[in-house]
């Protein structure tokens, strides 16, 4: 199958990248600079300029491919509204290239716009409260394809997408910890966060644009629900500094910009998702994974 995929050379897209192409898939990466061109090239994938604003770059893209995958997204959290129109006018113009063709459209979601403090299920719906209800747009733009006969389908991802090149929440953590002298939590530090490896995540990109049946809202959660404090104490252990609860009213001054997701309890099951798919978490649980040198010997952050 050829894949047009956005988000190819991101954390999550390279791996998805590496995922179609060892399973005999064909990959047409959307590259919006040279350097992701040259990514692509070096990954065995083909180049398709262009980028989430460009709506014909996407149509042409999409044209061109036997299904796709958009695991894209504007991390700009000064202004995610805006984000958010941006990726759902781009799957849209993507879905009606794939209209009435029975071609897969696989769209990424988010976990952290379910209703916080209760497991969250493959058949929840999109918290309207939520400060991340950005991403409820996308996700009701992709299911709306399905009525235009396009097989489309939605992955939820965690909080915490981990593993070597990780450049989320977990190692902002870490730079915070090291800038602050301390790793923290805020309150009691239950609060809890869902997470998947990686790889385990890119698998099952590929079998939702395999076999996902039209509608299916999966979701990629390996972890269900960590701890932040046992998140931080792997960070203060590794880095020989202090643990401590911040008090609520204190957050924002040491958490900044991550002190909404720091905060977050969202635990999430993908318990439907295993039975639907076949899919299984076999990669490294957050803890263990963190718990290894290569999160302490690089510190990026900033797409979650």
């Amino acid at each position: 199958m050829r894949v047009f995929v956005t988000g190819a050379t991101g954390f999550v897209g390279s791996a998805i990248v590496r995922e179609l192409i060892d399973a005999g898939h064909e990959v047409l990466g959307l590259a919006r600079s040279d350097e992701a061109a040259a990514a692509l090239t070096a990954a065995g994938a083909a180049i398709h300029r262009g980028s989430l604003d460009d709506l014909d770059s996407l149509r042409q893209g999409a044209a061109a491919a036997d299904g796709v995958i958009h695991a894209a997204f504007i991390h700009n959290y000064s202004d995610l509204t805006a984000a958010g129109e941006t990726d759902r006018l781009a799957v849209e113009a993507m879905g009606a290239e794939l209209a009435q063709s029975g071609r897969p459209l696989v769209v990424t979601s988010v976990i952290g716009h379910l209703i916080p403090g209760q497991l969250g299920t493959e058949d929840s719906v999109p918290n309207t409260g939520s400060s991340v209800k950005h991403r409820a747009g996308t996700e009701e733009a992709a299911l709306a394809m399905v009525s235009q006969g396009v097989r489309a389908s939605v992955v939820r991802l965690p909080l915490s997408v981990h593993g070597d090149g990780d450049t989320g929440f977990v190692p902002g953590l870490i730079q915070i910890a090291r800038n602050k002298g301390v790793s923290a939590y805020i309150g009691d530090g239950f609060n809890r966060w869902p997470a998947v490896h990686r790889l385990d995540a890119a698998h099952l990109y590929r079998l939702a644009l395999e076999t996902a049946p039209a509608g299916a809202v999966l979701h990629a959660i390996g972890d269900e629900g960590v701890p932040v404090r046992e998140i931080a104490g792997i960070i203060g252990r590794r880095l020989g500094l202090p643990v401590a609860g911040i008090p609520p009213e204190e957050a924002t001054g040491h958490f900044g910009w991550l002190t909404h997701f720091v905060s977050m309890d969202i635990p999430a099951s993908s318990a439907r998702t295993q039975e639907q798919l076949g899919w299984k978490p076999v990669h490294p649980a957050l803890l263990p994974d963190l718990d290894r040198e290569p999160y302490f010997t690089t510190n990026t952050h900033g797409n979650g």
